[in-house]
């Protein structure tokens, strides 16, 4: 779940938005101008409407600070955050690794519905020294206050489901993982359970939707199936996991790209090269030494107008700007760096010189291949 649009950095982590995060907004903007206007229709549709929005953006800025909560602590026990996404189910943290022991796992996760609880007493508390006389009169603080209290204090329970991922899920794992001393079979019991937990919610919310709940029902199924879906992914993960042991980048690199004359225009590159054999990725050179990498990507950026007029050399990506790994690189370190910095193709690299291309069609390769054998 990566981000489309980027917010900006807090501490120093990525915030962004998935496009799905717009759906729910306007979801619950609209709910809580229906709820409100219900009960406190003398405000004014305008006032109503402003309440709404800003209950709307403090509902999400709490969802922003219960992942923050998850990431600031796996950042404080060496665990590097990617970003934060907020979508249409909530939010999520990118880990770019797992943690080393259970108790950190236990605790990060634990961290998150810890937060929204306290979020919660906070809405509570302020909302109590406002007084009795302010709940009385029902003002547009007061009635905020009461669903910022009641949807944090939700947050934090649905969260403690310990249905994988979800926090509880993560804190369920963390337990196996302490009593059994082995995080991968951990990992595949969390995400048994999370996936039974998933079904449960798609059948009740299929229920709800016939007995007569609409659009809530469904939006429970919604969430069922981000579930097991999410769930039958870690369990997958685990398999890749153990697919990649004892595999280095030198075993699935190839060497055979083909170099060329960083003085070749694109336009002869393009049709006498990379259409005519289907390669993703060239080695350029000048004056017979290794200056850099081309693949198609660099080439599409140029408008075709140019081609004629444009080098290999003045596209390509210079060697000292990439992203290199030794030969003895584990494939899963390699794999994570790809990820990580949205790479097709890493060099591998030995005494300065190119050993050869690790690419992500050789790695896809290698999994069909051990799929197709059941392995």
């Amino acid at each position: 779940m990566h981000s489309q649009i980027k917010l900006g950095k807090i501490f120093g982590i990525e915030i962004g938005l998935h496009y799905s995060w717009f759906l729910i907004a306007i979801l619950i903007v609209t709910s809580l101008y229906a709820e409100f206007h219900k009960n406190n229709a003398a405000w004014g549709d305008g006032v109503i409407l402003a309440v709404a929005i800003a209950t709307g953006l403090l509902f999400f800025a709490s969802l922003l600070v219960h992942e923050l909560s998850h990431s600031l602590f796996a950042r404080s026990h060496g665990i590097p955050v990617k970003e934060i996404t907020l979508f249409a189910l909530g939010g999520v943290s990118q880990l770019e690794k797992e943690p080393a022991t259970a108790s950190i796992e236990f605790w990060m996760a634990f961290a998150g519905p810890l937060t929204s609880a306290g979020i919660g007493l906070i809405c509570l508390g302020i909302k109590l020294i406002a007084g009795p006389a302010a709940a009385r009169a029902g003002t547009p603080l007061v009635a905020m206050l009461s669903w910022l209290s009641y949807i944090n204090f939700a947050l934090a329970g649905f969260n403690m489901i310990p249905g994988y991922p979800l926090d509880g899920g993560r804190m369920m794992r963390a337990i196996l993982w302490w009593k059994t001393g082995e995080m991968d079979r951990s990992t595949r019991l969390a995400s048994k359970v999370g996936q039974l937990v998933g079904l449960l919610f798609i059948i009740f919310g299929i229920s709800q939707f016939f007995g007569g709940a609409g659009i809530g029902g469904l939006w429970i199924s919604f969430i069922g199936w981000f579930l097991l879906t999410a769930a039958g992914e870690s369990y997958a993960q685990v398999g890749l996991k153990h697919a990649f042991e004892g595999v280095t980048a030198a075993d699935l690199m190839t060497n055979d790209c083909p170099a060329l004359d960083g003085n070749l225009n694109i336009e002869h590159f393009v049709h006498d090269e990379l259409l005519r054999t289907g390669r993703r990725c060239f080695v350029i050179t000048q004056n017979g030494n290794i200056a850099g990498l081309l693949t198609p990507h660099e080439v599409k950026e140029i408008d075709r107008a140019r081609w004629p007029y444009t080098t290999l050399s003045d596209v390509m990506r210079p060697l000292e700007d990439l992203h290199t790994v030794p030969p003895e690189t584990p494939l899963k370190n390699a794999l994570e760096i790809m990820g990580k910095e949205d790479l097709n193709q890493l060099p591998v690299m030995t005494n300065g010189r190119l050993a050869g291309i690790l690419s992500r069609a050789h790695i896809v390769d290698y999994l069909r291949t051990r799929a197709e054998l059941k392995v």
